[in-house]
């Protein structure tokens, strides 16, 4: 097709359809921009290298995908009962849920939609392992305070890497407490930072040192070094980024998770200042709402 796929997340197909500015074809949130696959934002699913494939028959639709790989994940869009009648003659991919703590998969996955009934649409070769990009997680319904942790495991899942024991942490805009809970299970020292008070089954754990005071306030070089400085406070885009180059410039902290909060029209220039920080990246976690996530873990990060 000379051009790649991209999968906006649901509700967000304005921000992706806007963000790539010369779409060439769109199938609902799936949407065809010329070229190689381009640095985006908003795009749940990236599709590389697709194909417009005429079919013979519902069997012959599944032979033909069956031919160039195994695993298949489908987008519906329309015509749900010929697109489900050739599914049921694919190999059935596991939709269980992701359990926190074991890996992302690894076995290969491509994505199809049927555009209509004699026309598919497939690339064996996409940016997510997750079907359509969604990763769904086996959750804790008891522990954390509400459902923003969802987030924070996300990103670790995503990115390979994690918290080790002993590590000093921080979590600033912590309230209720959430994300402090996830660093807290690593087995690390977390410095929670919140104008608002933690729940209080989570400020009561023995490893978080809560501290009532603005995370805008805070002096980099009297905390001292932090291994993960992760960041859900509620402000501006350009606040955020301000307060990320305190602590780069300083020297105090080596990896970052942190949640751009955007508000009204998606503003790109502030979302592009980060990620043009070297060695990091901005992407829409499926968990995410109207905004992003900026991470930069060296090793990680910088490799993609």
């Amino acid at each position: 097709m000379d051009a790649t796929g991209y999968l906006a997340p649901v509700g967000f197909e304005e921000q992706l359809y806007n963000e790539l500015g010369d779409v060439i074809e769109r199938h609902d949130r799936l949407m065809f921009a010329p070229g190689p696959e381009r640095r985006v934002f908003w795009a749940q699913n990236v599709w590389r290298n697709p194909v417009r494939i005429a079919i013979p028959s519902i069997k012959g639709a599944a032979k033909i995908l069956k031919f160039n790989q195994r695993n298949w994940a489908l987008f519906k869009f329309d015509h749900f009962s010929r697109a489900k009648l050739i599914e049921g003659h694919l190999p059935h991919v596991s939709a269980k849920r992701q359990v926190f703590g074991e890996p992302a998969p690894t076995a290969p996955l491509g994505s199809w939609t049927l555009i209509d009934p004699d026309t598919i649409i497939a690339s064996a070769d996409c940016s997510s392992p997750w079907k359509n990009g969604e990763i769904e997680f086996e959750e804790d319904k008891v522990t954390p305070p509400n459902r923003a942790y969802l987030k924070l495991w996300e990103a670790f899942t995503r990115l390979g890497a994690a918290p080790q024991a002993g590590d000093r942490t921080m979590d600033l805009g912590g309230s209720p407490g959430g994300w402090t809970w996830v660093l807290h299970e690593f087995g690390t020292d977390v410095i929670s930072i919140d104008k608002a008070r933690l729940d209080t089954k989570i400020a009561s754990l023995p490893r978080v040192d809560f501290r009532q005071e603005s995370a805008f306030g805070l002096n980099p070089e009297e905390i001292g070094y932090i291994d993960w400085l992760c960041s859900d406070v509620i402000c501006y885009p350009d606040r955020l980024f301000t307060l990320v180059n305190q602590w780069m410039d300083a020297g105090m902290a080596t990896n970052f998770i942190c949640t751009i909060k955007l508000q009204g029209d998606t503003d790109y220039s502030a979302i592009t200042q980060f990620a043009d920080i070297p060695g990091s990246k901005v992407v829409h976690l499926y968990n995410n709402k109207h905004e992003l996530t900026w991470m930069k873990v060296p090793g990680v990060t910088d490799q993609d």
